[in-house]
């Protein structure tokens, strides 16, 4: 079949068959292309979607952009459940098995340190937002009789903000210092924005731990238990995904440009 190559991701041969009825990104199901004892999932796609000037105009097409990053998770899942893949980022496109594998031989020791610190080992993701509208335990607030009661009205609600902030970073600190003793590597993430990701409430803690397989039941119980136990405060737990905040950058694809033959660094994101 013609067409480039997109790379999902690196992995060690897998210890189970891959999801059957896997579309894999542009319709076309994943691959393996072993190369020295490594493997790289692979699917074949379109230049006139993934050649590095179309790709360009794609990547803001937030419709296809959607719909690519979502078959490309649905891949990195299906392997993590077989395997301990090593994720590249979304859009890693090469010109054809051979760029694969030039790619695999010069990443050859990087990618096999990193598979062997990441075997066995999953990632789980832990927020911590504080709610939007926290509910009052007293009486309902009267409306102010005169422009110093409007005053004291605002800075009682002000100090009642400020508390809640302390409180909530206090909480956060401790969930975040308890669970990363629980894991064997932990990473802080700038606080997510709202506006973003559609989230109800303010994040205050936005991290991700790197747990083994065999751990991970004891690590989502503990994440359980602290639910509900900080009025205001909402934990979210997500997960296993494959350790992509534990993946230092590896094995970038080329861009269109070397799909047609010039050659440049290629484009993508984590998805």
């Amino acid at each position: 079949m013609t067409g480039l190559r997109y790379v999902y991701a690196v992995c060690h041969p897998l210890g189970a068959p891959l999801q059957a009825d896997l579309p894999g990104v542009a319709g076309d199901p994943p691959r393996l292309l072993s190369h020295h004892g490594l493997i790289a999932v692979v699917s074949h796609v379109p230049e006139r979607d993934f050649a590095e000037e179309p790709l360009r105009r794609r990547l803001e097409d937030l419709d296809w952009l959607t719909e690519t990053a979502r078959a490309h998770q649905q891949v990195i899942d299906a392997l993590t459940a077989v395997s301990t893949p090593l994720p590249l980022r979304l859009a890693t496109v090469f010109r054809d098995d051979s760029g694969v594998r030039v790619m695999m031989e010069e990443r050859e020791d990087d990618f096999r340190r990193t598979l062997d610190r990441l075997s066995g080992r999953v990632e789980w993701g832990v927020k911590v937002y504080v709610e939007s509208e926290v509910q009052e335990s007293g009486p309902t607030v009267a409306k102010p009789a005169s422009g110093r009661d409007y005053l004291m009205q605002r800075r009682r609600n002000a100090q009642a903000h400020d508390d809640t902030w302390q409180r909530a970073e206090r909480f956060a600190g401790r969930l975040h210092t308890m669970l990363s003793e629980r894991a064997e590597a932990a990473r802080l993430h700038p606080p997510q924005n709202a506006a973003l990701s559609k989230a109800s409430g303010q994040n205050v803690l936005n991290a991700a731990y790197l747990v083994p397989r065999a751990e991970s039941e004891e690590f989502v119980e503990i994440v359980d238990r602290t639910k509900g136990e900080e009025p205001g405060m909402r934990v979210e737990l997500t997960g296993p995904w494959a350790a992509y905040s534990f993946v230092e950058s590896a094995g970038e694809g080329e861009s269109a440009a070397a799909a047609s033959g010039a050659g440049s660094p290629g484009e993508g994101e984590k998805a």
